[in-house]
């Protein structure tokens, strides 16, 4: 079944997710909404992939919600029921042991921003901006925008960025540590590929393993993140990976990882 709304590319593993309503500023509406059901059953089950870039048609990221889904007359249990579909997206794609992408290429903002927060690592255009606006319409960010947010750049910082709706620089998001790195506009999709290309170069079972134990710690105590640690090492002990890994090591040579 085609995408109607996002557009995807699979070249050497690397897969390219592009959210395609550029008019709108890739804003999310039903058919985008319909789009990632889709799309996380062929970034969960598909083998041929090894990592996950999302970028944006155009001049913007996503601009978040379109407005006029907002403008519907919801009853209250049918807006939870439509929002639980969002918000299960961004968490299914934040636990896929899969390395995570977002190239951010311009304004982000809402749930276009939320996208990013269950991404890995995010990288940014120096022209990009970030905001969450929504209460400029008398709403908060409600798919894990507020409980991402605070864990990624603390308590006063994250009421800061929600209060004021104020947007900011990609200079200032790295600074706050909202985004990973900012890179030149005109070099944003090459420097994230090359990304991309160096993380297709690791253990694939050590880094989707290391993605569930660091997201588990961030909630957890310490005693059950160390736990969760030594079991993730156990498993990692006794695969031909890590064998690899030891003798390519021994003969002074890169690794050659299989994910078994």
């Amino acid at each position: 079944m085609p995408y109607k709304a996002i557009t995807f590319d699979l070249t050497s593993r690397i897969a390219t997710v592009t959210f395609n309503r550029p008019e709108r500023l890739n804003a999310i509406n039903e058919e985008m909404r319909d789009d990632f059901t889709q799309l996380f059953s062929e970034l969960q089950t598909n083998k041929e992939i090894g990592v996950v870039v999302f970028t944006g048609e155009g001049r913007a990221f996503s601009a978040g919600g379109d407005i006029g889904y907002f403008e519907r007359e919801w009853s209250t249990t049918e807006f939870r029921a439509e929002n639980h579909r969002l918000t299960q997206f961004f968490d299914e794609l934040e636990l896929i042991e899969k390395p995570v992408l977002a190239a951010i290429n311009g304004p982000c903002t809402g749930a276009g921003l939320q996208i990013t927060l269950s991404c890995d690592i995010r990288v940014a255009s120096d022209q990009a901006q970030f905001g969450f606006r929504e209460n400029n319409i008398g709403l908060i960010p409600g798919a894990g925008g507020c409980s991402r947010l605070v864990k990624l750049i603390g308590y006063g910082k994250a009421k800061e960025l929600i209060f004021t709706g104020e947007m900011i620089s990609a200079v200032e998001a790295e600074r706050i540590g909202l985004v990973n790195r900012v890179v030149p506009h005109d070099e944003l999709m090459s420097r994230t590929r090359a990304l991309a290309e160096h993380l297709l170069t690791r253990a694939p079972e050590a880094l989707g393993l290391a993605k569930r134990i660091l997201w588990h710690s961030v909630t957890s105590d310490f005693q059950t993140g160390r736990m969760l640690e030594a079991l993730a090492q156990s498993v990692l002990v006794k695969s031909k990976d890590h064998r690899e890994g030891i003798r390519a090591f021994r003969e002074k040579r890169k690794p050659e990882f299989k994910g078994e």
